[in-house]
């Protein structure tokens, strides 16, 4: 089994963008979803409610970030180390952390409606809250700091999927941070509570990635159908969860390179160093 591909989303939200290589920090990989768009309530803004967030590209650079977009103008942001302070959420339900607003008037005109550019300032301020060990972090993602995705099982969703006369789904779906080759499908399942080895790295793997509206979405797009979602709900709900990929807290910084091997450890259970 292998790294086969690896993606960050700078811009909660945002189209993803594709490495070969990716740095790992205890809260995701390097840049990855350190920036979110908020509403006047200070709740972020998401592909749920706002399909137009695939057209923005997000590209960090050295102490700022690139955001470009259909339509509008390219621009330019620096990290606003001394800007505003904000409590913001990553939803509604979720406690409030502190962040510094970057920008109101594009992602504003962007989103044609009343938005703010947030970002996380210190990435250590969120605490992950289940599954968990006290001091595990993450950035503005929807929990945990590394989603990994099996191109077998999206495979056997698409399978499904053509049984049922609908078009297959790219893996770009279900936005993973790190995509694996080389394992049977729904080989996950079994990895809950358990460790991987990936490349020099190991991960706790946490829960089971319930998934929403967003795989419905064409991240190319922005089109909104029915699929992936109707299928997973006749072929993996679990309560009422629909699950696809697993969420990740990695043990150790260092780095992934796509081809990296991953091995699954079957000693160290969740909560032991």
């Amino acid at each position: 089994m292998r790294i086969s591909s690896l993606h960050t989303y700078p811009v909660k939200g945002c189209h993803r963008l594709d490495h070969d290589e990716a740095a790992v920090e205890p809260w995701g990989l390097a840049t990855d979803r350190r920036w979110m768009i908020v509403d006047a309530d200070g709740v972020g803004i998401t592909q749920r409610e706002t399909a137009t967030l695939t057209q923005l590209t997000a590209r960090p650079h050295p102490g700022g970030l690139h955001l470009s977009a259909p339509g509008m103008p390219d621009i330019d942001l620096p990290e606003p180390a001394d800007g505003p302070e904000a409590q913001v959420r990553v939803f509604r339900s979720k406690t409030p952390v502190p962040a510094r607003i970057a920008d109101t008037d594009w992602v504003t005109a962007f989103l044609r409606r009343d938005a703010r550019l947030v970002w996380q300032a210190d990435p250590t301020t969120r605490a992950v809250t289940e599954f968990a060990q006290p001091d595990d972090r993450v950035s503005l993602a929807d929990g945990y700091p590394v989603l990994l995705a099996n191109t077998a099982s999206l495979d056997a969703v698409n399978d499904w999927l053509l049984e049922a006369g609908d078009d297959p789904v790219p893996i770009h779906r279900f936005r993973p941070n790190i995509v694996v080759t080389g394992a049977p499908a729904w080989a996950e399942d079994d990895w809950l509570g358990r460790r991987l080895h990936i490349g020099d790295l190991t991960f706790r793997v946490a829960k089971p990635c319930g998934r929403c509206r967003v795989t419905t979405i064409d991240q190319e797009t922005g089109e909104t159908g029915r699929q992936p979602l109707h299928i997973l709900g006749r072929h993996r709900r679990f309560g009422t969860s629909l699950d696809f990929a697993v969420n990740l807290i990695p043990d150790l910084t260092g780095h992934l390179h796509v081809g990296d091997q991953v091995t699954v450890q079957s000693d160290g259970a969740l909560g032991e160093s």
